[in-house]
């Protein structure tokens, strides 16, 4: 069940949300249920001074639970400066200044994840979207340099939105090329291959987990953190990826 909550504190802070009674889990303890559990929507006051907070998605074959921390972490791998966006604060934009495949830059104007002046286009950082949608120009140029690496692997027919799936049926590995992003100030991901290159299907399809986009925003989606802990830091407005550290 469900209800909306509100509740007023002396010093004037204030919490508006959904309340919700939940079943709570804590590692391998006894599941609580009808845990109460409030979704703030507008939260003012001081117990939203926090600055940092960071998360990390476990593999999607994973037994284990995925886990969110609040506070400092420690220095991630790579930093990436995070953006704000004057027409909404609600997403996490990230500077990301281009692509590679196989080691080499692809040929993508950096407007393609530019925001301009009035907030529009960018990229944001989205747990909740699965796949990572990519403006058409820059999905193409990653579609066509990965298809170059992959000749030697047999075809099969798209999927749902992917479009590029190969028949990997009756193998136990195979060769990709490499894909990382990376982003203004230097830093680059490395993704691991189960991160852009996943099932569809239980005969053997794999497709190429990226979209095309026709909107002027571009996201990057779960199935590429998976593994990595993604932190945010908006007093020094900064993102941060360190791999194997679920």
């Amino acid at each position: 069940m469900s209800c909306l909550y509100e509740v007023a504190y002396g010093d004037g802070s204030y919490p508006v949300g959904d309340f919700a009674a939940e079943t709570l889990t804590l590692g391998d303890s006894a599941p609580v249920s009808n845990m109460a559990v409030g979704g703030g929507h507008d939260n003012e006051g001081l117990f939203i001074s926090a600055t940092s907070f960071s998360y990390c998605l476990v593999d999607r074959d994973s037994p284990s639970s995925s886990t969110l921390q609040f506070g400092d972490s420690e220095q991630p791998a790579v930093t990436a400066p995070l953006l704000r966006s004057p027409r909404t604060n609600t997403f996490y934009y990230v500077g990301l200044s281009g692509i590679s495949v196989g080691g080499q830059t692809l040929s993508i104007p950096s407007s393609a994840f530019a925001m301009d002046d009035a907030g529009s286009g960018g990229v944001i950082v989205d747990s909740g979207t699965a796949v990572t949608r990519l403006q058409s120009g820059a999905y193409g140029a990653l579609r066509e340099a990965f298809v170059q690496g992959t000749q030697s692997l047999p075809r099969a027919s798209g999927i749902s939105l992917f479009d590029t799936c190969y028949d990997l049926a009756g193998r136990q590995s195979v060769q990709v090329p490499a894909v990382a992003l990376r982003f203004e100030g230097g830093g680059e991901l490395k993704l691991p291959a189960k991160n852009y290159l996943i099932p569809v299907d239980g005969a053997g399809t794999y497709c190429l987990a990226f979209a095309g986009t026709s909107g002027a925003v571009s996201i990057i989606g779960n199935v590429q953190q998976q593994g990595v802990r993604v932190s945010f830091d908006t007093a020094k407005n900064t993102v941060g990826f360190t791999a194997d550290k679920c």
